[in-house]
């Protein structure tokens, strides 16, 4: 069992999520970094309607998923939606992941480009 460690500034969450989801189902230990400078790609104001209509599903008279306003717990959110959360291995596998925000150690960054339009995951938790 390796321990990765990515840096997520100025990463897009769905890539980097999916290549962490990967390393997760592997057996690897993942560290992720400046949780809160990840980006989400898109307009600002459907992103932020997304995550608050989600939010509006759980709560405790009603049934749904519960969201974090902590940058880092939401983005350990969204790459549980890229794990096999109903198998066992998919469970073991969201209790290697460890989000941390600010920049506690040196990880390996995701190279691509920025898009047009985004949002990053502190800007999302502010607006919530």
């Amino acid at each position: 069992m390796t321990k990765l460690i990515f840096d997520a500034e100025d990463a897009i969450v769905g890539r980097l999520g999916s290549v962490v989801a990967k390393e997760l189902l592997r057996g690897n230990e993942v560290v992720i970094v400046n949780a809160e400078k990840a980006i989400i790609s898109g307009a600002k104001e459907v992103t932020v309607e997304k995550i608050k209509k989600l939010r509006k599903k759980g709560g405790s008279s009603q049934k749904g998923p519960t969201v974090s306003k902590i940058p880092e717990m939401l983005l350990k959110r969204m790459i549980r939606g890229m794990l096999p959360w109903d198998r066992p291995k998919g469970r073991a596998a969201y209790r290697r992941l460890k989000c941390l925000e600010g920049n506690a150690m040196k990880g390996k960054k995701l190279n691509h480009p920025l898009p047009a339009e985004y949002i990053t995951i502190k800007d999302i938790s502010k607006l919530l």
